[in-house]
């Protein structure tokens, strides 16, 4: 087992090595490699990746939503101003509606529609800020679409929680599933909310303005254990608790730094994980459900982007770009591609494979996108 991991991790560092050359993005190598080495590939894992990938997926995902729920300060939506808020409120909505309706008419399960179009509304805000920086691109569109990545994931995480809370009660009926689902949401926040409030005021005292490890591990730890015993949503859980850390913490200089220096590693074990679990025989079946996913996704970025760019203040041109640029799909969608695979059964393997097939589909086009349409609106290489 320790081998493995040790392995797994230096061939993580290998695989980021080459996406720096070869700029293919090293999340989908990461997911590649899992995928060749799993049992659907030559079966060189020596562990049970099962029996691993829950407790991996389970710290991996809280850490990031506590890096999440920390853009959800005042300070920083004040910030983005509220033309961004809207705009990423609007791209999200209308990219879950177009999915959903898009899919259904497929002739999807309803269930496996929703959570597809719950999972479809994730980005990658790491790819695209990586195409920002090295396209050197700077105007009105790329700080909108920087405002944006920075707090879209999180109404992602909003949409998803409550929208599997109702769907994993759905037996009991719709009013019901509805039900459940709210009490799943209010012990979430109350749980996020009950680590975060002693957090905010006890952590950062060890070290002057920023938490130690420990401190930064220890809430993590107990977010994801407590939300788990208690039957709450880890992702809406870790946020709460960042969020209210974020805007309390007064005496933080910077809340989350340790996470995110430690995120990166279970990261990599994730994605691996995420990436063996991938069945190509299962997802022979749902090649017509794949490619919906990747033209309705598409299509409501499109028009989810022009409908909050007009809304927002941007001219027509722009807001035809804008939702495009936002293709790229990363860890926290297969995160909740994985959690729905847990919490439903009868459709999680379907919905596992679509969401790992189209989330290296759009790593790949997804940036090559953004780049294109950065540089076709005149704001690459504006700064110096």
């Amino acid at each position: 087992m320790l081998t493995t991991f040790g392995v797994l991790l230096l061939a993580g560092l290998a695989l980021d090595a080459l996406g720096r050359r070869t700029r293919l993005p090293r999340i989908t190598l990461l997911v590649v490699f899992g995928a060749i080495i799993g049992p659907a590939g030559f079966g060189l894992l020596p562990i049970d990746a099962e029996n691993w990938r829950e407790i991996t997926a389970d710290l991996a995902l809280t850490m990031v939503a506590f890096l999440l729920g920390g853009e959800l300060s005042l300070a920083s939506l004040r910030r983005h101003g509220r033309a961004i808020v809207w705009v990423s409120l609007l791209v999200s909505l209308v990219t879950f509606a177009v999915m959903t309706a898009g899919l259904a008419a497929l002739g999807a399960p309803i269930a496996l529609a929703l959570a597809l179009a719950g999972v479809g509304v994730a980005t990658d805000p790491a790819a695209i800020r990586d195409v920002v920086s090295e396209t050197r691109a700077d105007g009105p569109v790329t700080r909108t679409i920087l405002g944006i990545v920075a707090i879209d994931d999180a109404w992602a995480i909003i949409t998803f929680s409550v929208l599997l809370g109702v769907l994993a009660a759905a037996g009991d009926g719709i009013a019901g599933g509805f039900g459940a689902g709210a009490a799943e949401i209010g012990k979430s926040l109350a749980i996020g909310a009950a680590v975060g409030l002693p957090a905010s005021f006890a952590s950062g005292r060890i070290r002057p303005g920023e938490p130690t490890l420990a401190e930064a591990l220890g809430l993590v730890l107990l977010c994801a254990g407590v939300a788990e015993w208690l039957g709450a949503s880890l992702l809406l859980t870790g946020m709460t608790a960042g969020a209210v850390i974020v805007n309390l913490a007064r005496h933080h200089d910077y809340s989350f730094h340790e996470i995110e220096h430690i995120s990166w590693p279970f990261l990599i074990v994730f994605f691996v994980l995420a990436g063996a679990g991938f069945d190509p025989a299962g997802l022979t079946g749902a090649l017509a459900l794949t490619g919906g996913y990747l033209v309705f996704r598409t299509a409501g970025r499109f028009l989810g982007g022009w409908i909050g760019g007009r809304a927002g203040g941007l001219d027509d041109a722009q807001s035809r770009r804008i939702g495009l640029m936002l293709t790229p799909q990363a860890g926290v969608a297969l995160g909740m591609a994985l959690v729905a695979r847990d919490a439903l059964p009868s459709i999680g393997d379907t919905l596992l494979n679509v969401a790992v097939t189209t989330t290296i589909l759009f790593e790949i086009a997804g940036p090559i996108a953004t780049r294109i349409l950065l540089k076709r609106a005149g704001e690459t290489d504006a700064r110096d």
